[in-house]
């Protein structure tokens, strides 16, 4: 419990370092009034929604302000809809939560067996094939693979909807949503697992080099218990380093995903809060990441020390 209490006292300054930085950044981007000029608008209605919005005043000031009513909860009003943002995000974080959790999951499903597969049999055809699976999916981008299975799935065959999380004019179901999701997740998974079987089998091999398996082994356990009980708790460790470094890549790389099959998450409010230069959005969003970068390093540390009991917490 202690080490935790000093995990998050320590992520309060990184967490307002990232603000700051985020706030500054987007400040030089430009101001979102620059997106409502035209010849209906006058400079001078532009000028009282400057005030009004309080863009009028330095950089420091205006991230104070912002800071203050997020200290009291508030997370602003975008500047585009007129809506709270954390409403907005409340109403987007399902979808995208969903999209997350099955594509991790997934991953997992095809990354772990194969990972032991290929350690198990190094050097067979099938450990050669697994191996260069795992590079061409690591390596195709995503947006190129979703392209082809949009063209594959959508104007060939014909079996799934190419975009939405429900269909139109209808009520949808978890039947409905489930066929939505189907290229979305392959294109997350797919491209996870690549990575995920490449540090499986590399972990399941050091393993399986120790002497501890040898004399496992010898002592006439059979091959199962000596992968599955024994090598696989030591390779776990790897193991929960990669799932931690992936949270965050999956929360943020699945925004380009979420783009192409309009899945209606954050990745897809987001696109649409840069486009219009939306403030409050924006930093609603990258506050939402920077807690979930933090939260993700913090549940890794402790899944250490339950995977591994010599690790200490401290």
């Amino acid at each position: 419990m202690k080490y935790i209490i000093k995990r998050i006292v320590i992520a309060i300054p990184v967490l307002i370092g990232i603000t700051v930085i985020d706030y500054a950044i987007m400040c030089m981007a430009g101001s979102p009034l620059e997106m409502l000029q035209g010849p209906r608008v006058s400079e001078a209605a532009l000028e009282a929604k400057r005030i009004a919005l309080g863009l009028d005043q330095p950089f420091y000031i205006q991230y104070f302000v912002w800071l203050g009513e997020l200290l009291r909860g508030n997370m602003g009003y975008s500047v585009k809809h007129y809506e709270p943002v954390a409403a907005m995000i409340e109403s987007h974080l399902g979808p995208t939560l969903l999209l997350m959790g099955t594509s991790l999951a997934v991953s997992l499903l095809l990354a772990v067996p194969a990972g032991i597969y290929s350690a198990v049999h190094q050097y067979s055809k099938g450990d050669y094939a697994v191996v260069t699976l795992s590079f061409l999916g690591s390596s195709i981008p995503g947006f190129f693979l979703s392209i082809l299975l949009i063209y594959l799935f959508v104007g060939r065959l014909g079996w799934l909807p190419s975009s939405g999380m429900i269909t139109l004019g209808t009520q949808g179901g978890a039947a409905d949503v489930a066929r939505h999701m189907v290229m979305p997740v392959l294109v997350l998974a797919i491209s996870m697992a690549g990575t995920n079987i490449r540090y499986i089998r590399s972990a399941v091999l050091e393993i399986l080099r120790q002497d501890y398996l040898r004399t496992a082994r010898a002592k006439g356990i059979g091959r199962f218990l000596v992968i599955n009980k024994h090598a696989m708790r030591n390779a776990l460790i790897p193991i929960v380093t990669v799932i931690g470094m992936e949270i965050p890549m999956l929360f943020g790389g699945q925004v380009i995903i979420e783009q192409v099959f309009s899945w209606p998450g954050l990745g897809l409010m987001t696109m649409s809060a840069i486009s219009n230069r939306d403030y409050p959005v924006i930093m609603g969003v990258c506050l939402l990441s920077a807690v979930v970068v933090l939260t993700a390093n913090l549940v890794t540390d402790i899944l250490y020390a339950l995977v591994d009991p010599t690790i200490q917490l401290r």
